[in-house]
């Protein structure tokens, strides 16, 4: 299955899960909204509803950190899904969080797939929408070797590949002020500024491959080299590794991102452009 699917696609094809990825709690500067009440609200017919909110380790000090792939495999199973399910995600924000579940159900060896434009194109184009919560008889997924990688700060510490952070161009240069009082502002030392919003149309559906490939060589990433990707918390840097992913590169991610690295006495914070 291709990593992106077209609306028309998803419309005429079954024995698909469809699953709603729209986040929202640890995004600074989003409005309050209540992702499940939404999904209840209008959604997309047949789809139900991943909570990515709650899918993440509530034990760490960290926000939306991974969960274990025992937690992945579980949230599964009672949505349904069967070990050779193929999966489709979308969302319904600015953000495109459903990069994020595409990276986290990676871990358990999911086949996954983005849908094109996610739910503003759904509804855009004038098709089927539900309301309700989701019913669903347990399935009987069980997880396969990982497909995604992730990278812990120790791993971090010792990394001398390229590193790119999807966030804005003023968080990484530290000309605007981390929304986490705890977390110094800046970069990395050495990783490289790819703000995540170059890689969409206005419409919200990616760009072609040649202009993904055209954003990362203009902040300096070369596709044919190893990549590991951050941003605030793990949540944007899934959209810089979709798209390496495209483009066939299997970027690894930094879980704990700037929250983390930002927050540690002992790590290097630059300020100003890479």
């Amino acid at each position: 299955m291709d990593g992106l699917v077209t609306t028309e696609w998803l419309a005429g094809t079954d024995g698909v899960l469809v699953l709603d990825a729209t986040y929202s709690s640890t995004i600074p500067g989003s409005p309050p909204r209540d992702p499940r009440a939404e999904f209840e609200a209008e959604h997309i017919a047949g789809a139900r509803f991943l909570d990515l909110d709650t899918l993440v380790d509530e034990t760490s000090p960290l926000p939306s950190t991974v969960p274990t792939v025992a937690r992945i495999a579980e949230r599964l199973r009672a949505l349904g899904a069967d070990t050779e399910t193929p999966i489709i995600l979308y969302d319904n924000g600015p953000h495109h969080t459903s990069c994020r579940a595409w990276w986290v159900l990676r871990l358990a060896g999911v086949d996954v797939a983005l849908l094109d434009g996610g739910m503003a194109k759904w509804k855009a184009e004038g098709r089927a929408v539900a309301s309700g919560p989701h019913r669903a008889e347990p399935g009987n997924f069980q997880p396969r070797p990982p497909r995604a990688q992730m990278r812990t700060l120790e791993q971090m510490k010792a990394e001398t590949g390229q590193i790119a952070d999807a966030r804005s161009a003023a968080r990484f240069t530290g000309a605007e002020a981390d929304p986490r009082t705890e977390v110094a502002a800046g970069h990395i030392p050495g990783s490289r500024n790819v703000p995540y919003p170059k890689f969409f149309n206005p419409d919200g559906t990616w760009k072609a491959p040649n202009h993904i490939r055209a954003v990362f060589e203009e902040h300096g990433i070369d596709l044919a080299r190893p990549l590991v990707t951050t941003c605030g918390s793990g949540i944007t840097a899934a959209i810089l590794a979709f798209g390496a992913h495209l483009l066939d590169n299997e970027a690894a991610l930094y879980d704990g991102s700037w929250t983390e690295w930002g927050s540690r006495p002992e790590t290097a914070k630059a300020l100003g452009p890479a």
